[in-house]
């Protein structure tokens, strides 16, 4: 290698890292940019907020929820699974919050003779009494909450002057089927009972 060559590819390194070095980085556009995002995503939450607890006043006049009576007789069916929600009956997307109905929980629920016990570690527990249930089937959605068909037991039931509609997913989805028939027969049964008394 000569000098000439040297020198040329010397000078050449000597340029490539003086313009690798010139980038400058603006900090202060950064931080502020940064800042500013976490604002706005401070607003939407605190928005999404307000309007959950909007919707739970404009649901101020629905009964407190039954609690579970101390008999409530041997289990015909129990589960493990999840609570989706609950909705007014037949429109999936009017959320119910009040009285924590909106809150999203896993969910332990037993049906016997007396009703339909739902059990959610950390949300409040409620009770469906038998006289209570309307209908029970199978569907894909409740509450914003879109499974695939028939992924979800969809269980109608009248509280105060409303019927809602509650969903929940098993662990063990084949259970569904059994479910919907052993609470609709339930239902057939009281209604029948109480069309001869």
């Amino acid at each position: 290698m000569t000098p000439a060559t040297l020198l040329t590819t010397g000078l050449g390194t000597h340029l490539a890292a003086e313009q690798k070095s010139a980038e400058v980085t603006d900090w202060a556009a950064r931080v502020g940019w940064v800042v500013g995002l976490l604002l706005f995503v401070a607003l939407v939450y605190w928005l999404m907020r307000e309007g959950w607890k909007w919707r739970g006043t404009l649901q101020g006049d629905l009964p407190e929820l039954p609690s579970a009576p101390d008999d409530p007789g041997p289990a015909r069916l129990s589960m493990s699974g999840r609570y989706h929600g609950s909705t007014t009956a037949g429109q999936w997307l009017d959320r119910i919050v009040a009285h924590g109905l909106g809150t999203r929980s896993r969910v332990e629920l037993t049906l016997t003779d007396a009703g339909l016990d739902v059990v959610r570690p950390g949300a409040a527990d409620f009770f469906v009494p038998a006289d209570r249930l309307r209908e029970a089937r199978l569907d894909k959605g409740i509450a914003g909450k879109v499974l695939t068909e028939g992924g979800l037991l969809v269980v109608t039931w009248a509280h105060g002057d409303r019927l809602i509609d509650s969903g929940f997913r098993s662990d063990h989805a084949a259970e569904h089927n059994e479910w919907v028939d052993v609470i609709n027969s339930m239902i057939n049964t009281n209604s029948t009972e109480g069309a001869e008394r």
